[in-house]
């Protein structure tokens, strides 16, 4: 398993695609197809994410509306963490593969001083789930987070650490995401959640295309 960390803005900004990678032609955007999507996990009950497809069917927006995690006095010891697991079945013509390159998630925290939120976000295939990726960003308490922040996630991925899907088939990529507070003062409050105006926790995962190498 490969761990990098990922970079965390207190404000909104777009994700930075990486070029193409590898040689030949892309495939059309018309011989690719998304067959399914589907989620699961306690942070993300059924019902509470969209979807929506970009038309050259390269970028897939999530959107979740009840991915949120509470810490302080009165709340569950179950608040503090949860876990939301995004499924995509992708169909892809023989001698293509993809792979995921970057993503990003918009968010809200407040945090007082004392709480820590970590989030983290793995990817593997169904077909090799021992080849996985895992980005780790965490956030101290106090400061510009005590009165609240909407802030953006960015996984930046090394060419080096790309996950390919398997060649000319139909590969499941899971992104397994998870949000956890601790504390180390009884009394603290926090929260990481798309409760606020702003915008819901939401993921665009930017697709590559290469040829497959015999």
């Amino acid at each position: 398993m490969r761990s990098y960390a990922a970079v965390l803005l207190p404000f909104l900004a777009a994700a930075n695609p990486i070029g193409i990678i590898g040689d030949g032609d892309l495939p059309s955007p018309d011989s690719i197809q998304i067959v399914s999507t589907s989620y699961s996990g306690n942070g993300c009950p059924q019902g509470s994410v969209t979807t929506d497809i970009s038309p050259d069917k390269t970028v897939i927006t999530f959107g979740m509306d009840a991915f949120q995690t509470y810490i302080g006095p009165d709340y569950k010891l179950a608040d503090k963490t949860k876990n939301c697991q995004l499924h995509l079945n992708l169909k892809y013509p023989g001698g293509f593969q993809y792979a995921m390159v970057d993503s990003t998630y918009h968010g809200f925290a407040q945090l007082d001083t004392g709480v820590t939120g970590m989030f983290l976000s793995t990817y593997y295939f169904s077909q090799d789930a021992s080849a996985t990726t895992t980005t780790r960003t965490s956030i101290s308490g106090g400061g510009v987070w005590k009165d609240g922040q909407v802030y953006t996630k960015e996984d930046k991925i090394p060419t080096t650490s790309i996950i390919w899907s398997p060649c000319g088939q139909t590969g499941l990529l899971n992104i397994n995401n998870r949000i956890a507070l601790t504390s180390n003062n009884a009394t603290a409050t926090g929260q990481i959640s798309d409760d606020d105006a702003t915008v819901a926790f939401t993921q665009q995962l930017h697709v590559n295309w290469q040829t497959c190498k015999e």
